[in-house]
């Protein structure tokens, strides 16, 4: 029986797993890798504390911080398959290779996955030129054309982001106009530097070493045009990771675990959820891994409270 197992190899999986071990909490930690959503990042630039790093390097970072420490046990390679409540309280969770562990409280970390859009060349250029991150990798892009897909909030902020470096912007918007927020969309009409697409549909993601353009097909005229651009951002929205709790915690209509922000605790006072996976309103590295410390604090009372 652990006192906390942590799901998750992330920036907060990480911090909490750093803390747990310092606090001497009986821990496990389950991920299937390390480094999350940012490992397909060329070049991080707003992680605190250092000025720029590969997502991969960051990654690598976080597993030997994590794996310096003494009092925590990790299983890497394993993917949760299930979360069960059993009858005196505690939790049984199972991996899909069929291990099972037992646990007084969980810390959920399991992040999101971004929404893809599934066409030629977009898994081939990952991390050289399509990127899911405009907050993290607007900067890499100064003084280059590039395209943002997605017409929602998202894709208006991505635009917005890319305000102070990308030259040209093209939005790429499936439907007849963008749907947003409309003060956003009023300032991405107005910028001189951003031309919107509507019924446009991306058919593919062209490039040899980098990405080079962006094929899309105009609904309207059913005509298959190319953009040329240096860079694609895929705006069109994230998945939480959170099916192995459904029916034990209170989500959101966006499947986001719903959380007390003072403590990271969720509906079940034996699950915690922190990062992605939670409604956190701005996602980003530094608040996962800030948010997983608060928790493992939390959970730190608690424990020594029983």
């Amino acid at each position: 029986m652990y006192d906390l197992i942590i799901v998750g190899g992330g920036p907060a999986g990480v911090a909490a797993g750093v803390y747990a071990a310092r606090k001497k909490i009986k821990t496990l930690l389950i991920t299937e890798s390390f480094g999350g959503q940012s490992v397909v990042s060329a070049d991080v630039q707003n992680w605190i504390g250092t000025k720029s790093i590969s997502g991969l390097d960051l990654a690598k970072n976080m597993e030997e911080h994590l794996r310096a420490q003494e009092d925590i046990e990790i299983a890497d390679g394993e993917r949760v398959a299930s979360v069960a409540k059993l009858p005196d309280g505690s939790f049984e969770i199972k991996t899909e290779s069929g291990k099972s562990f037992n646990t007084k409280f969980i810390l959920l970390a399991s992040g999101s996955r971004r929404k893809k859009l599934d066409v030629p060349g977009e898994k081939d250029f990952e991390g050289r030129g399509v990127v899911y991150c405009s907050i993290c990798d607007a900067p890499l892009f100064k003084n280059k054309a590039v395209a943002v897909v997605g017409g929602g909030n998202t894709g208006l902020e991505a635009v917005m982001d890319l305000f102070p470096y990308a030259s040209k912007t093209y939005l790429i918007v499936r439907s007849d106009a963008p749907k947003g927020d409309a003060i956003t969309l009023d300032k991405v009409k107005a910028h001189e530097n951003v031309t919107i697409i509507a019924n446009a549909e991306t058919q593919a993601i062209l490039g040899k070493d980098f990405v080079t353009g962006l094929q899309y097909k105009d609904k309207t005229s059913g005509e298959v045009k190319e953009l040329p651009v240096d860079g694609v951002f895929v705006e069109i929205g994230e998945v939480p990771n959170s099916d192995i709790v459904k029916g034990l915690v209170n989500m959101n209509e966006r499947g986001e675990i719903i959380v007390d922000h003072k403590t990271e605790q969720s509906s079940d006072p034996g699950i915690w959820a922190v990062g992605d996976v939670s409604d956190v309103l701005y996602k980003q590295n530094n608040i996962s891994a800030g948010d997983a410390v608060k928790a493992v604090l939390n959970i730190y009372s608690r424990l020594m409270k029983r």
